[in-house]
């Protein structure tokens, strides 16, 4: 079935792009002035981005950053978050299931991927539980976000740690952007149903604000091999923004969530049961909640210095009956300085401090020396950006020193050189060190990895666990990065870096020699592996990203990734899995092309076609596949968008990442949706 499809999408889409071509122009007069396809590339290019140094700069002066619009999210048909992140070079994003992926920058990929560091406004959502994301929680009303900034590479001396391989900071509208009433609503074969309101208003002469409320419900998929997964997710959300201009030099913003729901999931477990081989499947309910609240003031004390502070609380209830039972309360302080140093040296630095307390129950999977724990964590980073030729060479200098309670004190730092010999090139170069501290699990938390049944002449079953080591040491990585633009006009441009990374002190499961046997419940053999950081790795690619206006009405957008991944044990390491594990969990390869007609009489069409390399995760083969998404849009009258979107076009379903940590995954399907979006 899949090479039948494919064969019919190699003689299609070629007939379809050039039928778009070409009936374009007949009603390309009627196109929308207000939407980004009528900007040029080189208006594109000044559009603002603040991740990559922590204050506000032209995309065309920063290095290593991508950034996807709203224009961007609204076209591509996306409903979530790590849906949207497939536009962009560098990442690997596998959904495991209904409600979980596998995201990662530049390899290492896998449900906990650890080497990522995501942001929504500034306030970090990373789980210090297993220092990765909980992506079925990281949401928003998607039309209120301006864009989402995508630092490829480390950004660990501006952002901390666990910012090893890249940032992503997902970045709302202001208040005053998003006045009026937007209401949406739409159904189709994976989305039973979803619908968001959102009104915004202006409160005096000096403050907007907005108030929204969402809720979504999606269907069960099918598993690999037959039969429903049973994972159906459903949450609702909602939230406000309140922004202020008290006086010329000021700026406040307030702004908090709420979140609630459900999803389903199937897991492999191992149970005491000899007859099922000692596995089960048990189908159950996680449930999810939270909220959080977001200050910040920002004051400009003259023309070029300014500082911010900025404050945060986020509460979270997890319980996840397999894995485990999480609440958890963060409290975060920010400040940094920005000052003008004579005629070359604008100097950047802050400080920061974080409080995490958990409150954790055993599951069936898992276990945890101390039910409740308090980590702090205090930071301290200064970047000095230097200008050695004025408008033509800058070096930028710094690093972030932190203290935890788990490893103490760390530093990362980071020089970097950007040249622009003129205003359509531009080169730079990195170097740049960074550490992921140890996460809750690796320090003192038990897995329950497997139970085998008796074998090799053994006459009682086996228990493997991973133990966790007060020992463990934060990994840490050293990479060199190249990377050149090139924008020779308002109509094309284009994006490249190369990359190499080192790692050392990584992650591995040292074996532990078999114990004596265990009474309960029934006799049997305790063994397994403990953390330790006796694994070494090498990273190395390519990335390109380009963009053409090819006319006024048409658009096209390319990305291709290159990404080799090389594990290696230590020589007294005894860890035997881990490469398998690792190594070929992210593809080696990956392309989109995208395409954007404006065709006229308030029409839109969009097309997606992307490409995946095959991805080995321990002992399976995940096979390569290609994924045809399509947008179709009118706007009858202004204000009013009705919309039909087709997902993964080109075949009935497709698996797109194995098991791990017990999550069964499904299988992607083929899938519609329509919506309606009023505002006014």
């Amino acid at each position: 079935m899949k090479e039948i499809d494919l064969n019919l999408c190699q003689k299609a889409l070629p007939l379809l792009w050039i039928v778009c071509l070409l009936l374009a122009p007949v009603f390309s007069w009627a196109y929308s002035e207000t939407d980004l396809m009528a900007l040029s590339l080189e208006e594109l290019t000044n559009l603002e981005v603040t991740s990559v140094s922590r204050k506000s700069q032209k995309v065309s002066e920063a290095a290593a950053v991508f950034v996807i619009t709203q224009d961007d999210l609204r076209r591509s048909g996306a409903t979530s978050i790590p849906e949207a992140l497939r536009l962009a070079p560098g990442l690997s994003v596998a959904r495991i299931d209904g409600s979980k992926w596998a995201i990662s920058s530049r390899g290492l990929n896998g449900r906990f991927a650890n080497k990522l560091l995501v942001l929504i406004d500034g306030r970090s959502v990373y789980s210090p539980l297993f220092s990765g994301v909980y992506w079925d929680v990281q949401d928003t009303l998607l039309d209120d976000v301006e864009r989402i900034e995508v630092i490829r590479g480390p950004g660990a001396t501006l952002w901390g740690a666990n910012a090893v391989n890249g940032v992503i900071n997902v970045i709302t509208k202001k208040a005053r952007d998003t006045q009026g009433a937007l209401l949406k609503a739409g159904y189709g074969t994976e989305e039973e149903g979803f619908a968001a309101l959102r009104y915004g208003g202006k409160a005096g002469d000096r403050a907007y604000y907005r108030a929204f409320v969402k809720y979504f419900n999606r269907a069960n998929l099918d598993s690999v091999g037959s039969g429903t997964a049973s994972d159906d997710w459903n949450a609702i959300r909602g939230g406000f923004r309140l922004d202020t201009t008290p006086t010329r030099r000021d700026e406040f913003i307030l702004q908090g969530e709420v979140y609630s729901g459900t999803e389903g999931q199937q897991d492999l477990v191992y149970r005491w049961t000899p007859l099922t081989n000692y596995q089960a499947t048990p189908i159950s309910d996680t449930e999810f909640a939270g909220g959080h609240l977001l200050a910040r003031w920002q004051r400009q004390l003259n023309d070029t210095d300014d500082f911010v502070l900025q404050a945060y609380f986020d509460h979270s209830y997890r319980d996840e009956e397999v894995l485990h039972k999480e609440t958890r309360e963060v409290f975060d302080l920010d400040f940094q300085h920005r000052l003008q140093l004579g005629q070359r040296h604008e100097l950047l630095w802050g400080l920061g401090y974080r409080l995490n307390r958990d409150d954790l129950e055993a599951a069936e999977m898992t276990t945890v020396e101390d039910a409740k724990r308090s980590d702090q964590l205090f930071s301290l980073f200064v970047q000095d950006e230097i200008t050695l030729l004025p408008d033509k060479l800058r070096l930028l200098v710094g690093s972030k020193f932190e203290h935890n309670d788990y490893t103490g004190f760390e530093y990362q730092p980071n020089a970097r050189l950007i040249w622009t010999p003129t205003e359509h090139h531009s080169l730079w170069g990195a170097v740049s060190r960074a550490v992921r501290t140890p996460s809750r699990l690796e320090d003192s938390g038990d897995i329950f990895y497997r139970l085998m049944p008796p074998m090799g002449g053994n006459p009682f079953p086996t228990k493997l666990v991973v133990y966790g080591s007060q020992d463990y040491e934060a990994e840490k990585s050293l990479s060199c990065e190249l990377g050149y633009r090139y924008y020779p006009g308002s109509r094309f441009s284009i994006d490249t870096a190369l990359f190499f990374t080192d790692y050392w002190n990584h992650r591995s499961g040292e074996i532990l020699t078999p114990g004596p046997l265990e009474p309960l419940p029934q006799l049997h053999v305790l063994t397994g592996f403990v953390e330790d950081n006796k694994l070494e790795a090498e990273t190395w690619g390519l990335e390109v990203s380009v963009d053409w206006r090819v006319r006024k009405w048409c658009r096209l957008q390319g990305n291709y990734t290159l990404l080799k991944v090389n594990l290696s044990p230590e020589s007294d390491s005894s860890d035997t899995f881990s490469d398998l594990v690792y190594e070929d969990s992210s593809p080696q390869q990956q392309w989109s092309l995208r395409s954007s007609f404006d065709l006229g009489r308030n029409w839109e069409l969009d097309l997606w076609l992307r490409y995946v390399d095959r991805i080995t995760v321990t002992y399976a083969d995940i096979d390569d596949y290609y994924g045809l998404d399509m947008r179709l849009a009118w706007q009858p009258v202004a204000g009013l968008e009705l919309a039909l979107v087709g997902q993964n076009l080109l075949e009935t379903s497709h698996q797109e990442f194995q098991t791990e940590m017990g999550t069964i995954p499904t299988a992607m399907p083929r899938g519609f949706y329509g919506q309606i979006k009023w505002q006014f």
